[in-house]
């Protein structure tokens, strides 16, 4: 799928694809481009349309090769505990293969049978996993994977044994999404904005919200949405 029946110049299209991967919003980018508002905004749907159809082919895609795991924590108030056990927090679950695409997906939970299950779905059971030493990442040891973990009490990493990458991915994704944190997220038809990382949830969230984790793909390769 790509952009069609655009009377935007190639030169626009390609600075307003900048612009939407570096979260420019349509009016300034409008601004900046000397374009009409609403021009920006349609490309930017448009955007939105190409990344969700390209999601919506992946979403089945099986990770196979070396792949890192890690679960993050999203929404709730900033105040007391904060990772882990932090109060009205949303469990995001976490895969990325390395040099390749991040899948995400909320759960209701960090333990082992709730992790354990999506990792045999999204898996390949050869691979080489890496995680960090949460406990709930042991029956990997026993899957059929080649397991390495990190133990960040005493290192983030030591040569290839490391979660940088999904780790990064984490920063990522709330630097971007914490903007929004502000939004009254019921007129968008969605929990939280949590829900709007993962595009194979099944939610339907705000299109200026979701998409998140396709954000790193854009950047490596923002052809893909023109």
């Amino acid at each position: 799928m790509q952009i069609t029946n655009c009377k935007l110049s190639k030169r626009v299209q390609k600075k307003l694809v900048e612009f939407f991967v570096l979260q420019v919003t349509a009016r300034s980018a409008a601004d900046i481009l000397g374009i009409h508002p609403n021009s920006a905004v349609l490309f930017y749907r448009k955007i939105r349309m190409v990344i969700s159809h390209h999601l919506a082919l992946a979403a089945d895609e099986v990770f196979e090769g070396s792949v890192e795991l890690d679960e993050s924590y999203f929404g709730g108030r900033r105040k007391g505990r904060r990772g882990r056990g932090a109060a009205g927090k949303v469990v995001v679950f976490g895969i990325l293969k390395r040099n390749g695409r991040v899948y995400t997906v909320v759960v209701d939970n960090a333990k082992s049978d709730t992790l354990m299950t999506v990792i045999k779905q999204k898996i390949m059971p050869d691979s080489i996993v890496y995680t960090d030493s949460l406990s709930s990442y042991d029956k990997l040891d026993v899957s059929g994977s080649i397991h390495y973990r990190i133990n960040h009490s005493k290192e983030f990493a030591d040569r290839r044994n490391h979660i940088n990458g999904i780790g990064n991915f984490w920063n990522q994704a709330k630097c971007v999404l914490r903007k929004y944190s502000e939004l009254n997220l019921n007129q968008y038809s969605v929990a939280s904005p949590c829900r709007t990382i993962c595009t194979v949830c099944s939610s339907s969230p705000c299109p200026d919200l979701n998409l998140i984790h396709y954000t790193m793909e854009s950047i490596a390769n923002p052809s893909r949405c023109s």
